[in-house]
């Protein structure tokens, strides 16, 4: 991929990460009809490891850290892990050491049995 259209590709992202958190701050998912329902908790009555995510999005852009937890704990504490990725992503040439120890398959294991712990347990507590 070119420079330049790999520019273009990250400012595309960029503006449409930029609306989503404008739609997000502006829209209440709780109280908006357009934002999708789960359909893993509409159809089994469980809540699946991302449920609550949009309305705990709403509530991090507006400083309520603790309604953000109580609607989903896990997207809480995964904003570090998730910003070590991006950086990992952004020096991926400069720094290949950090980017293959951030995304080794122990790493990803790891993830997959916090999110299916986290799964298992909201669903149980």
């Amino acid at each position: 991929m070119t420079s330049g259209r790999r520019y273009n590709v990250v400012l595309l992202v960029c503006l449409a990460a930029a609306v989503l958190l404008c739609v997000f701050f502006y829209f209440d998912p709780g109280d908006s009809a357009f934002f999708p329902k789960c359909p893993f908790l509409v159809l089994t009555g469980w809540q699946c490891p991302g449920c609550g995510s949009q309305r705990a999005v709403h509530a991090l852009l507006h400083g309520d850290i603790a309604g953000a937890w109580s609607y989903n704990a896990l997207l809480v504490v995964a904003i570090v892990p998730v910003a070590v990725l991006l950086a990992a992503e952004m020096l991926r040439k400069r720094c290949p050491r950090f980017y293959h120890a951030v995304n080794s398959q122990w790493s990803i294991w790891g993830c997959f049995i916090v999110i299916t712990a986290w799964w298992i347990c909201r669903n149980i507590f």
